[in-house]
């Protein structure tokens, strides 16, 4: 292949790596604004899809399946993700997620003929274990619901991976400006129709304090929005399970944000974990990397 190529396969890991950065200080966000999780979903949401709006100014909107399907699936994985890092713990809500690769790994077989190679069983496996490490302690508390919230966002999540690279060849930036719609309207209208049922009402005025308000749009801005751009420019660029692989970085640094703003340092155990996963990652993209300049 050529070195135009073989430079896109470096951008679109970069972008994918400094979007996994991103999504890592969601579980620290979410926490700091004191609000029921349709909430923070729907302000979140609400943020980055004006500041997605215009930064493309002129969306294309072709409303084809992928870029609907890719819509809802990840409509669908913000609520339930938001949900699970309310109702359980942040560990259970990552690592229960980040089945995600494996789903990828067989609904991208199945729709986009990516044939999984040897690298990625590898270093699936290797994530398994460098999970385990990580979060071996992590599994205790938090309600079943949130825990099962997580689990299924692993699901929608793969979903909405292999959607988005279905659009590679068109500008999937737009499914991610629909989910915000899609989440927002859900999450207030939720909201509205619950009329605080169990708690779920709209903020009030005390509860928009400046911490909660710096998190908020810290999440819309950040954590989803520059985050979003990152992710849509990468996935053109790698294979949904190669994209899916790097992202689970996310969970690796979320103990590193943790200890940053709490002070909580890591057990050896999770430093060790951390180690495995990051190595397979980054043994897998060279490999696979060095397959598609090649050719192989």
């Amino acid at each position: 292949m050529s070195t135009t190529t073989r430079s896109d396969i470096l951008k679109g890991s970069l972008a994918m790596a400094a979007c996994a950065v991103l999504w890592s200080t969601a579980g620290i966000f979410i926490k700091l604004v004191p609000w029921h999780p349709l909430a923070v979903a729907g302000g979140r949401s609400l943020i980055s899809f004006v500041f997605l709006l215009g930064l493309i100014r002129r969306p294309r909107f072709t409303f084809s399946g992928p870029q609907i399907g890719a819509a809802l699936a990840n409509a669908v994985t913000m609520l339930l993700f938001v949900y699970a890092n309310k109702a359980t713990t942040a560990a259970n809500a990552i690592l229960l997620q980040y089945g995600a690769p494996i789903y990828v790994a067989i609904i991208g077989a199945v729709l986009l003929k990516e044939k999984p190679r040897a690298e990625h069983w590898a270093a699936l496996g290797a994530v398994v274990v460098g999970m385990g490490l990580l979060f071996a302690s992590g599994l205790g508390g938090g309600s079943t619901l949130g825990n099962l919230a997580a689990a299924l966002a692993g699901v929608t999540f793969a979903l909405y991976i292999v959607f988005m690279r279905m659009q590679k060849g068109g500008s999937p930036l737009e499914s991610v400006i629909l989910a915000h719609l899609f989440t927002a309207i859900v999450a207030f209208g939720l909201l509205g129709i619950l009329g605080g049922k169990g708690g779920a009402s709209f903020p009030k005025a005390s509860d928009f304090t400046p911490l909660a308000i710096a998190a908020i749009l810290g999440l819309g801005l950040f954590q989803v929005g520059l985050a979003s751009v990152f992710f849509s420019y990468g996935i053109k660029r790698v294979n949904a399970l190669e994209s899916t692989l790097i992202g689970v970085i996310e969970p690796v640094l979320n103990p590193v944000w943790v200890f940053l703003v709490t002070g909580e340092a890591p057990a050896g155990r999770a430093l060790a974990g951390g180690l495995v996963i990051v190595i397979a990652v980054l043994a897998s993209s060279v490999i696979s990397a060095r397959r598609e300049t090649s050719g192989a």
